[in-house]
């Protein structure tokens, strides 16, 4: 194999000279976290309402969150993430789809992709919700409401912390698949941690290097989050349900 390996290139300074390849490295893996936790926190918020209002006994109420979930569950994230960033400023009033377009790329590039993210994924957070809810026994609703609570407060102190505590594994996942899905943004052009991968390969022609280094990264990160998540399940795993023992 003729590949010539030279670790060193991520010391090497770019061509404009501000800074190295690491610093590019190191400055990707930031809009990846800040994309991956800020599209993370809309998802958990609107799954969490969707998961709700797909079980309550309004049709109306119901039917809304469910064509919510069948649309962003059924529609390729790519796909998605494109409508989001070259159609929606189109579709939006002139005013705001202007303002839009005036904002710095990047924040356009940033705005698109969070909000793709956070609103595919909490599709599928609230897939999750409306299970953890429909495992509980019917006879928790029923004991709040003969207690006087209302139904959202039926919701609040009685179904869903005992929903959430049992969904820990699988919204687990969910965050894992958005650091991971973050990668798409790089079609828009916004410079995560893969999309710096390549711009690598492109100055320095090493791409082996680069990719080996984007993929430990990643590791990295889905091994800090499963280690965090574990901790969290433990700490609030149920007896008697999955996973909560005896």
């Amino acid at each position: 194999m003729g590949y010539h390996w030279n670790w060193g290139v991520f010391l090497a300074r770019v061509p404009s000279g501000e800074t190295s390849y690491l610093g590019w490295m190191l400055s990707g893996l930031e809009t990846t976290l800040a994309l991956s936790l800020s599209a993370s926190i809309i998802a958990l918020v609107m799954g969490s309402v969707m998961g709700v209002l797909r079980t309550v006994p309004n049709r109306w109420l119901s039917g809304i969150a469910a064509l919510y979930v069948e649309v962003f569950r059924n529609i390729p994230l790519l796909v998605q993430l494109f409508i989001w960033y070259f159609v929606l400023p189109e579709l939006l009033p002139s005013g705001i789809g202007n303002a839009y377009k005036q904002m710095h790329p990047l924040l356009q590039q940033f705005a698109a992709a969070m909000v793709c993210l956070g609103l595919f994924t909490g599709a599928r957070v609230c897939e999750q919700v409306r299970s953890g809810i429909n495992s509980l026994p019917r006879g928790q609703k029923y004991a709040g409401l003969a207690l006087g609570f209302t139904l959202p407060q039926t919701y609040r102190y009685v179904l869903l912390p005992m929903a959430f505590r049992i969904i820990v594994p699988p919204l687990t996942s969910e965050f894992l698949n958005i650091f991971k899905n973050s990668a798409v943004a790089s079609t828009i052009g916004l410079l995560e941690l893969a999309a710096q991968g390549r711009q690598l390969v492109d100055y320095t022609a090493q791409p082996y290097e680069s990719f080996i280094a984007v993929t430990l990264t990643f590791m990295l990160l889905n091994a800090v989050i499963m280690g965090l998540m574990h901790r969290l399940e433990a700490k609030t795993r149920v007896p008697g349900y999955i996973g909560g023992g005896t």
